[in-house]
């Protein structure tokens, strides 16, 4: 018999719960709704963590997978405009211009597992398996191997929730979250037992829930509270029966990584970017009703992209533009002065515009916006060409925040966290 134990081979497992903020996580742990995630912070460390900017999934997701922002890996939002053109694309998993952290896993001869990634359709090679989250659109374009799509199928796995009919029906949004985790979880059970290095699984009804229903969380007499309390509980249950098998293939939870791509919070109104825009006498379009970007008049001197993305009418950028490269600095400045000033009823609106040059770096910065305009909570910045008026609301309930996202394991990191610092952490674990 040998007198050493075999080493066993190092591990890490990812569980990524979509928009969940880390004020919410403090506050159902606190309150008994989720005593297993509870217990597990007592173990670990949970730290607030910034997302990326603008703080919309599409983003904040390659930065994750990634490591870098969005100067380097090219994705600016789920919406992008072609080159030197107004026409609007909407990027894919193969715009991004830099390796994901399990490419490099792969290059290393490790083997990763990973289920409903937002921000990976279509789905490419890896070395394991791949099942790409929203916004996948078909389910055998969403898949590597190809050959897992009927062993899915079997299961009734969703990629996503029917989210139209979610947010105008909200009975029918409890049955979609009901059968989407179901789906998530036969997944889970399926490919937990093959081998692999490193294991990922998100959840994205999280995301779509405080979308729709945000008032049932911060309202304990609204008519969906507690149910929407009992998703959470089953949220628990799900990530309890995670850490303990976790902890049975490792003898510990270090290599266990739990975070979200962005936090939450309600909304109070809606801010449309391009309405106030125009009022201010940088925009302008050559019909009453515009249709779209195509419309725009050449003497306009900015323009707004969803959710919060302002883009300088530069003339080497765009067919009509009119800003000179010499300009660009100063209109930056007063944009965001007289941005940050907002008001609606006495409450500021604005935080902070960010200039892009000063938070994106890498060989693609010049695709990107200009400006990011970051709200304060309860401001939805939206880039409507169609609406009359600077604020208004629609049927969302709520909204994404910068700075309220989580991430938990089990050792301390620095306390300056944003999603992008996390590749490395996970990496060195295994490599």
């Amino acid at each position: 018999m040998s007198l050493f134990k075999k080493i066993k081979k190092a591990k890490a497992c990812v569980i990524g719960l979509d928009g969940v903020p880390f004020s919410l996580i403090k506050d159902l742990t606190q309150r008994g709704v989720m005593p297993s995630f509870a217990q597990l912070i007592e173990r670990g460390s949970l730290h607030k963590m910034k997302a990326s900017l603008p703080e919309i999934s599409s983003v904040s997701w390659t930065d994750f997978m990634t490591g870098t922002n969005s100067g380097t890996h090219g994705i600016f939002g789920f919406t992008d405009l072609k080159d030197n053109s107004y026409d609007l694309r909407f990027p894919n998993f193969s715009d991004i211009k830099k390796e994901t952290f399990w490419d490099y896993l792969g290059q290393n001869k490790k083997k990763s597992i990973i289920i409903n990634q937002p921000s990976t359709y279509p789905a490419r090679p890896i070395s394991g398996v791949l099942i790409s989250g929203f916004v996948a659109l078909d389910l055998s374009k969403a898949v590597f191997p190809r050959t897992i799509e009927n062993t899915l199928n079997q299961m009734d796995y969703h990629i996503d929730i029917d989210t139209l009919k979610s947010r105008e029906d909200h009975d029918f949004l409890w049955d979609e979250l009901s059968k989407t985790l179901a789906g998530r979880q036969k997944a889970f059970d399926h490919f937990w037992n093959e081998d692999w290095d490193f294991f990922e699984i998100v959840i994205t009804g999280t995301d779509r829930l405080h979308h729709f229903l945000w008032d049932a969380y911060i309202d304990e007499n609204h008519i969906y509270h507690q149910k929407f309390i009992d998703y959470y509980r089953q949220i628990d249950k799900f990530l309890e029966k995670i850490f303990t098998l976790f902890h049975s293939l490792n003898g510990n939870y270090e290599g266990l990584y739990i975070l979200s791509d962005h936090g939450f919070t309600g909304i109070k109104q809606e801010v449309y970017l391009n309405v106030w825009l125009e009022r201010e006498g940088y925009l302008s379009f050559q019909t009453h009703a515009p249709m779209s970007l195509t419309d725009i008049s050449p003497s306009s001197k900015a323009f707004a992209m969803d959710p919060n993305r302002i883009y300088l009418h530069d003339k080497d950028k765009f067919p009509h533009g009119c800003i000179k490269p010499e300009e660009k600095k100063s209109l930056k400045t007063k944009i965001a002065s007289e941005l940050e000033n907002l008001e609606y009823l006495g409450q500021k609106v604005v935080r902070k515009v960010f200039d892009t040059e000063d938070i994106y770096s890498g060989p693609h910065c010049s695709r990107g916006p200009d400006l990011i305009v970051l709200s304060e909570y309860g401001f939805d910045m939206k880039g409507s060409i169609k609406k009359k008026d600077i604020f208004g609301r629609s049927n969302l309930q709520g909204m994404h925040t910068w700075d309220d996202a989580f991430f938990w394991s089990s050792n301390q990191v620095e306390s300056d966290l944003s999603i992008s610092d996390l590749a490395p952490i996970i990496m060195a674990r295994l490599i």
